[in-house]
């Protein structure tokens, strides 16, 4: 029905701020607060339990982040449209929080109103960013990121294929502690913090096949 109200779920592991957020929609017929979740385990969870509309997520919670659930949330087939909102807006938050599918990205500072119209975007299935969320990814887009060079396509490509460091090393005649500066790089470059997720955006992006 058009009538019934917007169905959330909140995600953060500060009690205090989900009680602030709840008392935002407290009261208003348009939404209905289902549960609330103290990390990304226990929102996945509830989301597959309830089936929210829509999913208020912090990103950076104990045990499995935000981004972590975002992915299990789209690997489940979970529906529930994820809007992060969060503290932090930089590359290594905001990029992999969309890439994983979050439908929008807003700061914990959004004013009660605009977080509202948010909602209300988000479980229509628009896109829904906070103005320096937007800022910072137009300026990916008109700035690419740096380029790998040819050696670090080359680790990059070694790790895809599961090899160890010490492997790597050997088969490219360098030292250990090289390949983990040329994965720092790799990692710094890709807007990524581990092995496995490098892989996948390089996998994403056609930069190793």
């Amino acid at each position: 029905m058009a009538d019934d109200p917007i169905r959330l779920l909140i995600a953060d592991d500060h009690p205090i701020v989900r009680d602030g957020i709840r008392g935002m929609f407290a009261g208003d017929p348009d939404f209905e607060v289902l549960a609330e979740a103290e990390n990304g385990a226990r929102a996945v969870e509830l989301a597959r339990a309830l089936s929210p509309d829509v999913i208020l997520m912090d990103l950076r919670m104990p045990g499995m982040d935000g981004v972590a659930a975002i992915k299990e949330l789209t690997r489940l087939g979970i529906g529930a449209r994820v809007l992060v909102l969060t503290t932090y807006d930089t590359d290594r938050d905001v990029l992999p929080a969309i890439e994983a599918g979050a439908t929008g990205y807003l700061l914990k500072d959004t004013r009660r109103d605009d977080l509202i119209r948010a909602v209300r975007t988000a479980a229509r299935g628009e896109s829904v960013l906070s103005p320096s969320v937007a800022t910072r990814l137009v300026g990916q887009v008109r700035t690419p990121a740096d380029p790998l060079s040819a050696r670090e396509l080359e680790v990059l490509d070694l790790i895809a294929q599961g090899t160890t460091n010490r492997e790597v090393a050997a088969r490219l005649f360098i030292s250990e502690a090289t390949v983990k500066s040329h994965l720092l790089h790799i990692y710094a470059k890709l807007g990524v913090n581990d092995r496995a997720a490098a892989v996948a955006v390089a996998f994403r992006r056609g930069l190793i096949g």
